[in-house]
């Protein structure tokens, strides 16, 4: 098993998520105004609160490149 800090990834791919977040939320509610950028902070404190900060993968999850 590998383990990754969860936070740190969603932070580093933080403009990726913060629109594909903003993509689920529209074809489940559509119309439906928000900030997308409130929408992803949310999202980050959520994933703070209900991870731990380093979570177990499967090794076959993690590629290490030299």
């Amino acid at each position: 098993m590998a383990r990754v800090k969860i936070g740190d990834i969603v932070d580093q791919l933080n403009s990726e998520m913060r629109r594909a977040l903003s993509d689920a939320v529209s074809r489940v509610l559509p119309g439906a105004e928000y900030d997308q950028h409130e929408l992803f902070r949310e999202f980050r404190r959520a994933i703070g609160h209900r991870c731990n900060a380093w979570e177990n993968v499967p090794d076959s999850y993690v590629e290490k490149q030299c």
